[in-house]
């Protein structure tokens, strides 16, 4: 497995999906694994559980400056060069890969994130099986950024979506089968490479006992703050939404969970009501407390863990169409969809009103989530795709 980034401990969605996958490979291979690691961040074997793996590759990624300025002009060059920012940062490691590999053969290598599907030729030289394991349909997900994002980021996000259609097309042919989150992005790699194999494999969470305690007078969204997805929709639901919430409910409280707090700091400063929290060990609990769970997402690919999540912790969400997609919920049985401001704000302050609603909308949503999104529940696409 190749994967950019750290599996254990299994915290934030991608991780969670990579390690999901790792945890049933790890009990019928031996695995030779492949790691990416940000300067300064720590050696992610030591996170490792201790069986299973034969050989670990840790794969140093070169320091650049996170200063807004520098990143501005990193991406700038990037767009211009036709280079999407994900794939460009894991370029040029595949003579390090290739020297790793060579001399062994593998029944099956599996590449996860699109992020660093150039690497399909090294390992095809090697394996007699290769999977790529899409997180996210990128150019689908770029296509929404820029439908959903004002000027000057939607040219930018235009031209990188379709960059990223460019590589999709010259790429997913590579591999014998692609692993995609839903039916939906199912679909779309069949229209971007016809001759590729797809199977289903659903984003899933271990299953966890459902939290105890007790209701708080408040709502809470989750996910890494820093990704443009969760940026926009903490945006659009501080600006849009939760003004008429918090004139409704004098006594309610927003609690913004999730790792990179920075990046919404500005936009969340001045309210006394608003509780931006750092990175949790563990989101199921940290959502607990809340009443409800709230999904504004505009953009997204793939399906979300925090929805997942919220599940597992029993708590009723409102979210938007997009931000549940692929889930195959259904709308007043397992969550409420709504997508303009003023119907989110008035199915949260319904479910506010009513413990009754909210409890059995936590009660379905949780039993889908242990039929559907648990890893045993995942494990089975696995198996059928021949794991």
């Amino acid at each position: 497995m190749l994967s950019p980034e750290a599996p254990y401990p299994p915290v934030g969605g991608g991780a969670l999906r990579t390690a999901s996958v790792l945890e049933h490979l790890r009990s019928r291979y031996e695995v030779d694994l492949l790691l990416f690691r940000e300067p300064g961040q720590p050696d992610p074997r030591a996170a490792l559980p201790r069986a299973g793996f034969r050989r670990v590759l840790v794969l140093d990624l070169p320091p650049h400056a996170h200063h807004w300025a520098a990143r501005l002009v990193r991406n700038l060059r990037r767009m211009l060069r036709g280079r999407p920012p994900l794939n460009d940062r894991f370029d040029g490691f595949a003579g390090t890969i290739a020297r790793w590999v060579q001399g062994h053969h593998y029944e099956l290598a599996l590449i996860e994130h699109f992020w660093c599907a150039r690497y399909a030729e090294t390992l095809r030289a090697v394996a007699r099986r290769l999977v790529l394991d899409m997180h996210n349909v990128e150019s689908e997900l770029y296509r929404r950024l820029a439908e959903s994002e004002r000027p000057p980021l939607r040219p930018v996000f235009r031209r990188f979506q379709r960059c990223l259609l460019r590589l999709e097309q010259r790429w997913l042919p590579a591999f014998d089968l692609v692993l995609a989150a839903s039916p939906e992005d199912a679909a779309r790699v069949r229209v971007l490479a016809p001759s590729v194999g797809v199977q289903v494999y659903p984003n899933a969470i271990p299953v966890s006992p459902m939290p105890t305690l007790p209701e708080q007078e408040m709502v809470a969204f989750s996910g890494n703050l820093e990704y443009q997805p969760n940026l926009g929709a903490v945006r659009f639901f501080r600006r849009k939404i939760w003004p008429v919430l918090r004139k409704k409910r004098p006594r309610l409280v927003w609690r913004v969970i999730g790792k990179n707090p920075h990046a919404v700091a500005g936009e969340l400063r001045g309210d006394p009501r608003i509780e931006l929290v750092g990175p949790v060990e563990d989101a199921i609990l940290a959502l607990a407390p809340a009443r409800v769970v709230v999904v504004p997402l505009l953009a997204a690919s793939g399906t979300r863990f925090k929805i997942l999540e919220a599940w597992a912790a029993g708590r009723a969400v409102v979210s938007t169409t997009l931000g549940a997609e692929g889930l195959g919920a259904r709308d007043g049985e397992h969550l409420v969809l709504a997508d303009d401001p003023e119907t989110f704000a008035q199915a949260v302050l319904d479910l506010l009103d009513s413990a009754e609603r909210r409890t059995a909308l936590g009660r379905a949503g949780r039993d889908l989530y242990l039929r559907c999104f648990s890893w045993p529940a995942a494990w089975r696409y696995l198996t059928e795709a021949g794991f």
